[in-house]
């Protein structure tokens, strides 16, 4: 069931509300714990704004996060360096703090909880046998070359730099959703799923392991929407909206259009194109509204003044 807005007895609509990695470090800024508290205060002000009319589910993105983590890991060579799924539960924990506080110290009153997310996968992926999802800082090929040699990382291009890059799974099932579900309903503003969540895998007798892989968030977050019927998925980045023919003269917003429309066209896979498949997924799922746009316009993209609104082709339940 969907909460009622307090004190007025009206049904809020439920907002899935996945950040993108600008919303802790944008690209280049030192990778410190100050930095990424004052966007995080940035950000968690456009979300309280939302919070008040609208019934809140957080996620985040963990890039930049994990990759430092991994290679703090790779300083202290006593022990083994701790997998990626142990580093991803590490990150949501971390990032959930700063969100969680900074939530808290604008809404004062409303609870905001932090769940350590674990998302199944399955162990016969393609993507572990090709790896893409970019993690860690950016390097200059040199460096990235060096780095591919000693520590056995894969190495891709990302835009003018070079990044390492690990397996990305499709992610099939929250496994903590239950219980995210209950907090949601009782009023709490809960962070979970983030950086796509723990990825782990699960056997015939239930039997739950990690696996080294980063999930993608965006696709992560659409499950998550679609996993508690949700109403809207709203996707906060660095872009003021998906643009049409991106990277030329005639380069333009698209404001408003439909799944089938998307589908059509092609867009960056390390950037936009999962974002807009994510998009597509819940509009077709579910007959709900998928947005993307700025961080700084999250509350007008939600009305549509502002960033793209994807919504279904015929009668839906927000057409």
């Amino acid at each position: 069931m969907t909460p009622t807005a307090p004190g007025n007895g009206t049904t809020r609509q439920r907002l899935v509300v996945a950040l993108g990695g600008n919303a802790l470090l944008r690209r280049g800024e030192p990778l410190t714990a100050d930095i990424q508290r004052e966007h995080a205060a940035a950000a968690m002000t456009a979300v309280a704004e939302l919070a008040q009319t609208y019934d809140v589910v957080l996620t985040h993105g963990n890039g930049p996060q994990v990759g430092l983590l991994a290679l703090q890991a790779l300083a202290y060579p006593d022990v083994p360096p701790y997998p990626l799924d142990v580093l991803g539960a590490e990150s949501e924990g971390m990032i959930g703090y700063v969100l969680e506080q900074e939530l808290q110290n604008r809404l004062p009153g409303r609870s905001a909880v932090t769940v350590l997310t674990q998302v199944v996968v399955d162990a016969d992926d393609p993507a572990f046998r090709t790896p893409t999802k970019p993690i860690g800082p950016v390097y200059t090929e040199e460096q990235a070359r060096i780095l591919e040699r000693e520590r056995g990382w894969v190495i891709a291009p990302d835009g003018d730099h070079f990044r390492r890059v690990v397996a990305s799974p499709e992610p099939l099932r929250i496994v903590e959703i239950s219980a995210i579900r209950m907090l949601v309903d009782a009023g709490a503003i809960v962070v979970c799923t983030g950086g796509g969540g723990i990825p782990v895998t699960m056997n015939g007798a239930g039997t739950l392991r990690g696996v080294e892989a980063v999930i993608d968030k965006d696709l992560a977050g659409e499950l998550l929407a679609r996993s508690l019927d949700a109403d809207v998925l709203l996707m906060l980045t660095d872009v003021d909206a998906v643009m049409r023919d991106w990277g030329t003269q005639e380069a333009r917003p698209i404001r408003r259009t439909t799944a089938a429309e998307l589908r059509g066209m092609r867009f960056a896979n390390g950037s936009m194109g999962p974002k807009v498949a994510a998009a597509c997924r819940f509009v077709e799922a579910t007959g709900g509204t998928a947005a993307i746009g700025s961080l700084d316009d999250a509350t007008r993209i939600v009305t549509g003044a502002a960033g793209t609104l994807v919504a279904p082709a015929g009668p839906g339940r927000h057409a």
